[in-house]
């Protein structure tokens, strides 16, 4: 154990096949806590072998649970939601203690967790699929849609629960069976369903959770044949390498990766309303949210307006204690990332950038340890910017000034990424052509980000292929297959 350990430690297991159990090797991952760098939680650290037995038992339980009546389905993940919700503020301490979320937020996170969970579970009744006349008499032609089987669910570290959830509710509602692998780094919330889904009864197999290395666990996971459609969220590199490990088996994929969001303010655009949204959608979770707004294009006739506006409410923003009810941004989730952050800030400085606020770790009294680092602001940037082209997973706000609509939209959709943008403009013309013009999978216009079960979450180019959310994602946990149907004697 590591030598810097003082706080208590929890223990968590695997949850594979109705059992509670360790790795096969016995060896465990631990979790620190970023506001302390004090190790608070263990996980197994399952390889290959403890891959290989939640995929047999999850094969094991697939037909009894594709069988099963949908609603019936429906009403065990009604339980599992109503389950988290009972506990909601047990697993909110943990996501604060491992994520440095703060603690309101992570509240949050519970919340939104049971909704991706409920939401599918009560459209069981609403799975359809379609008839269509045949060109032959006495025919019809069916699409049955149908579960693929065993899927796999891969979580990001930045809302861990809520991203399990997001793929557990759809693929279980829609018949498959799930092995779901969180993060390493915060892996305790998503193994405290473990627990959670024994007491909501779910058969045996049909709901499993694993902890491990993406290199052993992860690889066996996505390549193993029993494997039928994996569902990741995480980073574009990563997402990359799991899309080309699946080509052999030609497994279905479905990747909701990094993202470049621009933030567009036009000349009518009301600037204290752009200026409230960018304040929490660019801070919300410590910058940590593949949705934020990671460029600002501000119109030359608000953009003094606005950067004093938005300036003054940067800089009142405060970092500390996330269980201090008054904290509005916490820590970085490890070292590296906050490393990647300055070495980020610092190069845009280097190509001519300004910093206005923050650029720098704080110092003093409750910084002594953690993963710490200010609400930045950035200006006189451009878009060949190392910081206005690349992923900043961080509250750094870089800021470039924009003489037209047109040119808003060049220089946003000169990106690899096309997950979330923002547009802020009264003008419902420009709104239209944002529609078809802005290349993006998820469009703000005029409020801050945050999407809702309803609708669709997808991304274009870089930012991933599938979608989760709504009557599209639980379709994405479906094959299609067709029926003709000759009745003629």
């Amino acid at each position: 154990m590591s030598e810097k350990t003082k706080e208590a430690i929890e223990a968590y297991s695997m949850y594979i096949n109705g059992e509670h159990k360790g790795s096969v090797t016995g060896e465990v991952i631990e979790v620190e806590n970023p506001s302390t760098e004090q190790v608070v939680y263990t996980v197994p650290k399952g390889g290959a072998d403890d891959a290989k037995l939640a995929l047999e038992a999850a094969k094991k339980a697939t037909a009894a649970w594709a069988a099963l009546p949908a609603v019936e389905r429906g009403n065990y993940l009604i339980r599992f939601a109503e389950l988290i919700k009972e506990n909601r503020e047990e697993l909110a301490r943990i996501l604060s203690t491992e994520q440095g979320k703060i603690y309101q937020l992570a509240l949050g996170e519970v919340d939104v967790a049971a909704d991706f969970i409920n939401f599918p579970a009560q459209s069981a009744r609403r799975l359809e699929g379609d008839i269509y006349s045949s060109d032959n008499p006495e025919e019809h032609i069916w699409i049955h849609k149908v579960p693929y089987g065993v899927c796999v669910g891969i979580s990001a570290w930045n809302f861990p629960l809520a991203l399990a959830c997001r793929k557990i509710g759809p693929a279980l509602t829609a018949g498959n069976v799930m092995v779901v692998k969180p993060p390493s780094e915060t892996p305790a919330a998503v193994m405290a369903l473990g627990k959670l889904a024994e007491q909501a009864g779910f058969p045996k197999g049909v709901l499993n959770f694993v902890t491990g290395d993406g290199s052993t666990m992860g690889t066996e996971l996505v390549t193993n044949k029993l494997t039928k459609l994996v569902t990741m969220t995480g980073s574009t590199k990563t997402g990359q390498r799991i899309y080309g490990m699946c080509a052999d088996n030609l497994t279905a994929v479905r990747l909701e990766l990094g993202g470049k969001a621009p933030f567009i303010l036009l000349e009518d655009g009301d600037v204290d309303k752009a200026v409230a949204a960018a304040t929490v959608s660019r801070h919300l979770n410590n910058g940590q949210v593949c949705t934020c707004p990671e460029r600002f294009y501000i119109h030359d006739a608000v953009y003094d307006e606005f950067l004093e506006k938005y300036t003054a409410e940067v800089s009142k923003l405060k970092l500390g204690d996330p269980f201090n009810p008054d904290t509005q941004i916490g820590p970085k989730v490890n070292a590296y990332e906050t490393e990647q952050l300055a070495k980020i800030v610092d190069k845009a400085v280097a190509q001519g950038a300004k910093v206005v606020c923050g650029g720098k770790r704080p110092e003093g009294a409750g910084f002594e340890k953690g993963h710490w680092y200010e609400a930045t602001i950035l200006t006189d940037c451009n878009n060949s910017m190392d910081v206005m082209r690349d992923e900043v997973f961080g509250v750094v706000s870089p800021i470039m000034r924009i003489s037209s609509f047109e040119e808003a939209l060049e220089l946003s959709n000169d990106s690899d990424y096309g997950l979330a943008a923002f547009l802020f403009t009264k003008d419902m013309r420009k709104i239209q052509r944002a529609v078809l013009e802005l290349e993006f999978g998820e469009i703000y216009v005029n409020r801050a980000m945050g999407e809702q079960r309803q609708g669709f979450h997808n991304g274009f180019k870089l930012s991933g292929t599938g979608g989760e959310d709504g009557k599209y994602g639980l379709e994405n946990y479906l094959e299609k297959k067709t029926m003709y149907v000759n009745f003629s004697e």
